[in-house]
């Protein structure tokens, strides 16, 4: 699966929920999406739900921003790195982040950052459109 096929399917995700919410306040809206919350009312919102298993090795994770405003991604990356393909980075160069480096293909790997998984850091950037918080994610890596 691109990161691209992935990102459309999760904003429709995304979307769905937030439409059947519209009688909650944004902070219940936030709190909506605390990770043991998700896991036993929306259950198809990602794959490691069904095994009660966090993407991220800590005690409170939200997934309002289940991908990062930060994490840039392009398909079809010209931006060589020596002899490697970058597809995907983080805007803010996160010190928790790291990258995951093959043969060809270099891709950020956000395991180990809980920036976006914040309550703090989502009511700063919250807004119930969730594509227009990620307006940037999908953009060109090239120089």
């Amino acid at each position: 699966m691109s990161y691209k096929s992935w990102f459309e399917a999760h904003a429709k995700k995304h979307k769905a929920i937030v439409d059947r919410l519209t009688h909650l306040s944004d902070d219940e809206v936030i709190a909506y999406f605390d990770f043991d919350n998700m896991v036993k009312k929306e259950p198809d919102f990602c794959p490691l739900y069904k095994e009660n298993k966090k993407c991220h090795d800590t005690k409170e994770l939200n997934c309002y921003l289940c991908a990062c405003p930060n994490f840039r991604f392009d398909d079809e990356s010209a931006k060589k790195q020596e002899d490697k393909t970058l597809f995907s980075l983080c805007a803010i160069d996160s010190k928790d982040g790291s990258q995951y480096v093959g043969e060809e293909a270099i891709h950020q790997n956000c395991s180990g950052c809980l920036v976006p998984h914040s309550v703090t850091y989502i009511k700063k950037h919250f807004s119930r459109d969730w594509l227009a918080i990620m307006i940037k994610v999908p953009s060109t890596l090239s120089d």
